[in-house]
């Protein structure tokens, strides 16, 4: 064997040696891709199709689609609107509701966050057996409890101040308190997860330096579950905004029921316009879909959190 003939071979003219070699494109991928995204299309139109239907009949007038079906095109008015708000009144269950969600909401957070805190940082015989026991009302359904809860509250006496039924009853305050008492559970596990992947150096460092637990927990923890804390807020905010069985079960005037029992005042006893149903059950979405837009950045970061930690 000559050694010309151990020489590699001259290249090809205009290719170049040291180009890499690409690897071969998997056969069916460009199909499979396209698959994929039809199936996502479809799913996505499957499940917008009831919200774009609510909002397509809340802008037509019933007397047009009585006459040329509901999926017949034209008719358009915004009267529904100013028919529903004003049957309605949500000027005034929508205040209702603000004076639920919002208290329900930030007590849920920061009893949360003392939960958490304390499962996360402490180490006891009785940790996790304290986390289940608050994830525990979140595993039972709310019609079981309902009986002891109604009588529990009808037992317990409170001032007329607090409440004009002089019981926990038909007031704010014993919605409030069902509503925190089974998200805090919920949220307690959520955020416990998180403040375990915060570096202990932190901590060993506050300590160092003379911090108090309270500071610890203020200074240190509070502001890093910033992200978390959003993403809650936004789920919290709808889940408490939305909720209608406690609201029918423990209040009995309906000069406090929350915008969730609107809906029953555009029901007429013989007759009900559907479209003017539907447009109040678009304003009535209105809120949490503007909490949900501004919270958007911070509801999607808060739900990545150790997303590539491994």
């Amino acid at each position: 064997m000559t050694a010309a003939s151990e020489l590699p071979q001259a290249a090809a003219p205009g290719k170049n040696v040291l180009e890499p070699s690409r690897a071969p494109r998997p056969a069916g991928s460009g199909g499979s891709r396209w698959a994929v995204q039809t199936f996502l299309a479809v799913v996505a139109v499957v499940w917008l199709f009831p919200v774009l239907y609510a909002v397509l009949g809340s802008l037509r007038d019933y007397d047009y689609t009585s006459k040329h079906g509901y999926f017949s095109f034209g008719g358009f008015t915004l009267q529904n609107y100013k028919d529903a708000w004003a049957q309605a009144n949500f000027s005034h269950t929508m205040l209702n509701s603000a004076y639920i969600t919002v208290p329900a909401v930030i007590l849920t957070l920061f009893l949360s966050c003392c939960i958490a805190f304390v499962v996360a940082r402490f180490s006891f015989k009785l940790n996790l057996f304290l986390l289940g026991l608050f994830t525990a009302a979140n595993l039972l359904p709310p019609q079981a409890l309902l009986i002891p809860v109604y009588r529990m509250f009808r037992a317990i006496e409170v001032p007329f101040w607090f409440s004009e039924s002089g019981t926990l009853l038909n007031s704010y305050s014993g919605l409030i308190a069902v509503n925190v008492a089974f998200q805090t559970g919920f949220c307690a596990f959520v955020l416990s997860n998180y403040m375990k992947t915060l570096p202990r150096e932190l901590y060993e460092s506050a300590v160092v330096d003379g911090a108090s637990v309270l500071r610890q927990f203020f200074q240190i923890t509070l502001p890093l579950c910033r992200p978390p804390l959003a993403a809650l807020a936004t789920l919290e905010v709808t889940w408490i905004y939305n909720e209608f069985f406690w609201a029918t079960v423990l209040l009995q005037s309906g000069d406090k029921f929350p915008v969730t029992s609107s809906l029953n005042n555009l029901r007429g006893q013989f007759f009900t316009d559907n479209n003017l149903v539907a447009a109040g059950s678009v304003v009535i979405a209105l809120p949490t879909l503007i909490i949900f837009f501004l919270l958007q950045k911070q509801f999607v970061a808060g739900l990545t959190l150790g997303a590539t930690k491994g």
